[in-house]
């Protein structure tokens, strides 16, 4: 097994400093950022809005901030601190009820207060919003992140942010005259960026203020259901900022240096950019990545629930095919759905295969350094997901040990035991094929040209020894689809004979799986057994007969 050398910090530092990849393009801007604000300990933070449970999205945010700290480090030697700020925005009001939460009359019932007074539609939790940030740490946590949490009505309640809200208020004018030009006049006319929390209702209102006093850091409203003005503090947890002005004073409060965020919130950081340095503040370094969307090519929504859940892919597949599918062209819009996972696990091992051979260069191009943070594992899965799935469906296979006795044969001395991650991808196959492969499954019949072709294919496979290699198996497939419709007169073969188009294999997985792809075929046949793929023909060609 080849052991991988770890590179000394200098010679990582220089070539980071030259590298493309997207994480290190970040950090150097955080490093450059530094050389003009100085300071001892770097704040990398990420935001959830816990109004509905925790998606992939907001994991995909933690985990591309994480990669962007470890570059970070690396371009630092690791001689700054660095710490990552997991921020709830609890206090918020609850605006609706979720569609994929229980006891929904029950949120019905508290629309409007903060997500920390709501109760626990779940009931295991003392609040709405800790059930929902507990979600958020659980799997957080199954990754391994380095970070700190925060609750929003934490910070606001024991008086962190105290100090910046009456900032805030001292400078109000200044506040209003970048909001206003970005909203409605509907909206600008009772727009205030505070909004108190009502004493008798615990509701977080949107009421115009209509008196201020910076000397004794108070706003005054009218109650709308009793008409009574009420006078309250800006601080201590009794009013809490709209999300625009509240972003830039969590910014400031906490001398935040990197966030990002979506690209449908271009304009908000741009907003609470400038409220940030009207008060006083520097906004943060950082980018606005493209949103994930449905099978419908509709944005992916926590309240919605369409997408995929944290929890849906971790049944499908592993934590590492996620972190890449997160790594991979943050700046382009990508379907979230199931189809996308095989293509992920798949390409996974194809990085981390090839990261062994690569030099110190390439191997920080490749998305498994900044997965494992610079020490990715060695490479050691000796199939892929894709025929795992081939060999569930051809099999009907219903549990573990049938495709184990399948792995067995074709690699002898692979075991649950030996191969820990290989067993865990066995279980993820087993469960993608019941829920999407099985329901879908339609067996075509062959045209006759086909059936001359696969009945060819039979007995040539016949011919070969039990123990056949892939290779050899692929041999005969090829030779066998040299025929016309099959032939690509655009590609030329290796000795010299034409190419194969994919419509060959194609054929072969449709007629006989009952599905449109599939691995490559000689590979299929070497685990499954050549006499298995012989039956798999004979009983094709009987069903189309």
């Amino acid at each position: 097994m080849t052991t991988i050398d770890l590179p000394s910090a200098s010679e990582l530092r220089t070539l980071a400093e030259q590298s493309n990849a997207w994480p290190f393009e970040q950090a150097r801007a955080l490093v450059n950022r530094l050389k003009k604000h100085p300071k001892d300990e770097v704040l990398f933070e990420t935001g959830y809005g816990p109004s509905g449970l925790p998606h992939i999205g907001t994991f995909g945010e933690v985990a591309r901030t994480t990669m962007v700290r470890h570059a970070f480090r690396v371009l630092t030697d690791d001689k700054i601190k660095t710490k990552l700020l997991a921020f709830s925005d609890d206090m918020d009001g609850l605006r609706k009820v979720p569609d994929n939460v229980p006891n929904k009359e029950l949120l019905e019932k508290n629309l409007g207060k903060s997500l920390t007074s709501v109760p626990d539609p779940f009931g295991t939790h003392d609040s709405f919003g800790a059930h929902n940030n507990a979600r958020l740490r659980a799997f957080l946590d199954t990754f391994g992140f380095d970070y700190e949490f925060a609750s929003a009505t934490e910070y606001y309640k024991s008086g962190r942010f105290d100090a910046t809200l009456l900032k805030v208020l001292e400078r109000l004018e200044k506040v209003m005259a970048i909001m206003l030009p970005s909203l409605r006049e509907e909206r600008a006319a009772s727009y205030s960026p505070f909004l108190p929390i009502c004493p008798r209702t615990g509701v977080v209102l949107q009421v115009p203020i209509v008196a201020h006093d910076v000397k004794a850091g108070t706003i005054s409203y009218d109650d709308p259901e009793t008409n009574e003005r009420i006078t309250v503090p800006v601080t201590g947890g009794h009013c809490k900022l709209q999300w625009k002005p509240d972003w830039a004073m969590r910014w400031t409060a906490l001398g935040v240096d990197y966030e990002m965020a979506g690209k449908d919130l271009i304009d908000s950081v741009k907003l609470s950019g400038k409220i940030a340095q009207a008060i006083g503040g520097t906004p943060p370094e950082g980018f606005n990545y493209e949103l994930f969307l449905d099978d419908k090519g509709q944005k992916i929504s926590k309240s919605k629930g369409n997408g995929l859940t944290i929890e849906e892919w971790l049944r499908y597949a592993s934590p590492e095919s996620l972190s890449l599918f997160m790594y991979r062209e943050p700046k382009a819009a990508k379907r979230l759905y199931f189809d996308v996972i095989p293509r992920n696990v798949d390409e996974y091992q194809q990085f981390l295969n090839g990261y062994a051979r690569q030099d110190l260069e390439q191997r920080l191009a490749n998305p498994v350094w900044h997965i494992h943070f610079g020490n990715p594992p060695q490479a050691d899965m000796p199939v892929t997901f894709q025929l795992l799935l081939t060999l569930v469906s051809s099999s009907n296979a219903e549990n573990a040990d049938t495709l184990w006795g399948f792995i067995g044969r074709y690699r002898p001395g692979v075991t649950p035991q030996s191969h820990p991650k290989l067993d865990a991808m066995v279980g993820y196959a087993i469960n993608y094929y019941r829920d999407f492969v099985a329901p879908t499954k339609v067996f075509r019949d062959p045209t006759d040209a086909e059936r001359a072709a696969l009945q060819d294919l039979r007995d040539a496979l016949s011919q070969l020894p039990a123990d056949a290699t892939a290779e050899a198996i692929q041999d005969v497939v090829y030779e066998i689809g040299r025929r016309e419709p099959f032939l690509d007169h655009k590609k030329t073969a290796k000795d010299g004979k034409p190419g194969v188009s994919l419509d060959w294999f194609n054929m072969l997985y449709q007629v006989l799986l009952g599905q449109e792809k599939g691995p490559r075929f000689g590979s299929f046949v070497a685990v499954y057994g050549v006499g298995n793929a012989v039956s798999m023909i004979d009983g094709a060609l009987a069903r189309s007969a």
